[in-house]
């Protein structure tokens, strides 16, 4: 190649690449089955030809990237923001004046092979031709049929694209394209079987999985377009998109974990993230068994120099500096509850850290953008339900890399920490959508500060591990944190900020004056239906020189924001038959079908038992049904939308909490000997249970 080239690819040709890079972040799947049938323009089209196209559009993920939000599908219009301009998707529809409609099938294969329009103009490679180059033409003639005969044409003009320049100068892609474009079919290994060979043409053609997952050169071309070649082994070897680490996709599962992960969104060393939710939600989850199947094969055949990835063993214990670091602290607060201390996750609902891939990869940024702008799962036919990690942006840089490299180092396979110079520049590179202000509550790291700081963190330990630290003290499998969300720093989820303020303090239902200790020993007594603490014990006075600390400042007269469980409407009448329906749909994923709770596979608790034997007796403030409402409503469940930090409560009405409130709360429980002596002034409560 002449100087001349060479420049007009880095000057001009270099455009075609960087979109490729940046706006294919979601590489996802054209799926097609390859047979002998095929339309010729003018001919009758078959109806079975048009449903195995209709399988490779829809399997590919057209719809993701050809329809705008709220707008009419294959229509175009989604906005694709890159650093050098706004490009928007096209009208795919077979609408003559504005989509495909008076294209011919000669025009549309060479868009899809060369990436030339049927005007003649140059089209990004946001559209990964290279790749669709691959395609078979029986695939290519059925995907056509699809879009000619299987949708309703839409009239939508293409909005053009407003690149800066020399962006905006398509005609260098034409070099780029002599260059780096290789138009020929793929060709069938022989040296392989049928099924790694199909799940060779999926990822290398139709599904083009390289767009993210392998590294760019010089003018970010793909360095390989497959596995042959001198760069061979740089393909699906890993590569950095929009502030997202596509994983090194060699030989990383069992062939088993790779089909769970594309057809359900997890498996059991991760769940998807980023752009790869659209890719499972649209795209493969979606694929006949025997296309997973084919992928995974493939996937798993690629050489790698990766060790073995061995099953997530949790070893249900924390990490040995949980709470002697700042990153432990700040994960025991505010992951804890979901990730659980021993980094296992919940099954089904929220990811596990130990042997998870995005933990354990060298490049740190996946781990770092979803700290601070959130995930959420792929709502797909196996895990319908979709559940949310918020963005812990309001942390500040310091914290999100405490706890971060916290994360790495005792899960991440020997990786290093990340800084909070690294955290402050994703965080600028990420843009002004992320919520930065304050979050003000506060901070189990700052107890490490303190004089007494092991008092101080053996008192917050007897909050979250209470049956384990307590076990003769503790007659349930509820722990403080069952209530008391966060190590109880969450507003309405019974925080501590600023109880100790209000004691002592009389009681006008008792009758006598109220201590902190006989608050804390009367959750002992009801709620978890055990033993109270000596008074003049250590780990009394640990507990309330926790609650000491968290109270700061505040006053009795101070008003909390979400002190206790907040409010509902005490005029409307439960409707425990509804609560039961509102229970099976919201609650019995982590609080069991018959209410029995959720354990792991060791037999520990993760979730309580909200009914039965080992759950709060009738003398808990939970056994209530106004109160317990007021819980639910705020906080249950959590990981449901992206509210910092929990994602918690805000899916149900008054009504409906209170109906399943009903439903939940006068199940059977264990009685309580001491409820003779509750109301000896004021009348009971309404919805006491005795």
């Amino acid at each position: 190649m002449t100087k001349i080239q060479k420049n007009f690819v880095r000057r001009l040709g270099l455009t075609a690449a960087i979109f490729s890079a940046v706006l294919a972040a979601g590489a996802t799947f054209w799926i097609a089955q390859t047979n002998d049938v095929a339309a010729k323009d003018g001919d009758p089209v078959d109806p079975a030809l048009i449903a195995r196209g209709e399988y490779i559009a829809r399997l590919g993920d057209c719809v993701a990237c050809h329809s705008a939000e709220g707008g009419a599908t294959m229509a175009g219009g989604r906005k694709l923001e890159t650093p050098f301009g706004n490009v928007w998707s096209t009208n795919i529809t077979p609408d003559a004046k504005t989509g495909l409609g008076a294209w011919s099938f000669a025009a549309f294969d060479r868009a899809m092979r060369t990436g030339v329009s049927a005007d003649g103009h140059n089209l990004y490679p946001a559209m990964p031709y290279p790749s669709y180059a691959k395609m078979t033409e029986p695939d290519m003639q059925a995907l056509w049929a699809y879009l000619q005969h299987g949708l309703a044409p839409v009239d939508q003009a293409n909005r053009p694209a407003e690149m800066r320049f020399p962006f905006s100068l398509r005609f260098g892609l034409s070099l780029w394209n002599a260059v780096f474009l290789d138009a020929s079919p793929f060709k069938p290994d022989p040296a392989q079987n049928a099924v790694w060979n199909r799940g060779a043409y999926l990822v290398e053609g139709l599904g083009h999985c390289g767009a993210c997952h392998t590294p760019r050169g010089v003018a970010f071309q793909e360095k390989a377009m497959s596995e042959a070649g001198p760069n061979g082994q740089l393909y699906l070897a890993g590569a950095r998109v929009e502030h997202w680490n596509a994983l090194n996709l060699r030989g990383l599962w069992t062939v088993p974990d790779t089909v769970a992960m594309l057809k359900t969104g997890q498996n059991r060393f991760a769940t998807a993230a980023g752009g790869m939710t659209d890719v499972i939600l649209h795209s493969t989850q979606h694929f006949t068994d025997e296309d997973l199947t084919a992928i995974a094969t493939y996937l798993k055949a690629l050489p790698s120099d990766r060790p073995a990835v061995a099953p997530p063993v949790a070893s249900h214990e924390p990490p040995a500096n949980t709470f002697t670091t700042r990153g432990g602290l700040g994960y025991t607060q505010f992951c804890n509850d979901c990730h659980r201390a021993d980094g296992a996750g919940v099954k089904g609902v929220f990811p596990p850290l130990a042997g998870n891939p995005t933990v354990t990869a060298t490049d740190p940024s996946t781990l770092v953008h979803i700290a601070l702008t959130g995930w959420k799962t792929a709502a797909t036919t196996t895990h319908p339900r979709v559940w949310t990690m918020p963005a812990f942006a309001r942390l500040s840089d310091q914290e999100i890399a405490d706890i971060v490299s916290f994360v790495r180092e005792s899960w991440g396979q020997g990786v290093g920490p990340v800084s909070a110079a690294y955290v402050a520049a994703a965080r600028r590179a990420l843009g002004p959508t992320i919520d930065n202000s304050p979050f003000e509550t506060p901070r189990l790291a700052d107890l490490l500060a303190q004089p007494n700081a092991e008092q101080l963190v053996r008192g917050m330990r007897l909050n979250t591990e209470t049956r384990t630290l307590l076990p003769n003290h503790v007659g349930d499998d509820l722990n403080c944190t069952s209530c008391h969300l966060n190590a109880g720093t969450v507003a309405d989820g019974s925080p501590y900020v600023g109880v100790s303020a209000f004691f002592p303090s009389y009681a006008p239902r008792a009758g006598r004056v109220i201590t902190l200790e006989d608050r804390i020993n009367g959750c002992f007594l009801r709620s978890m239906n055990g033993k109270p603490l000596p008074v003049d014990g250590d780990d009394m006075k640990a507990m309330v020189a926790y609650f000491d600390w968290m109270k700061g400042a505040t006053k009795p007269e101070d008003k909390v924001a979400g002190r206790g469980v907040g409010k509902v409407d005490t005029s409307l009448k439960p409707d425990p038959v509804h609560g039961k329906e509102i229970y099976a749909k919201q609650c019995a994923v982590c609080h069991g079908a018959d209410g029995e709770g959720l354990k792991d596979n060791a037999g520990r608790l993760v979730y309580p038992p909200l009914w039965g034997a080992r759950s709060f007796n009738i003398g808990a403030g939970m056994a209530r049904t106004y109160t317990a409402a007021a819980f639910v409503k705020r906080n249950m469940p959590i990981g449901t939308h992206d509210k910092f930090p929990l994602g918690q409560g805000g899916a149900l009405t008054d009504q409906e909490a209170i109906d399943v409130a009903d439903y939940f709360s006068h199940m059977d429980r264990p009685d309580f000997a001491g409820k003779v002596k509750d109301w000896p002034k004021d009348p009971k409560p309404k919805d006491a249970r005795y």
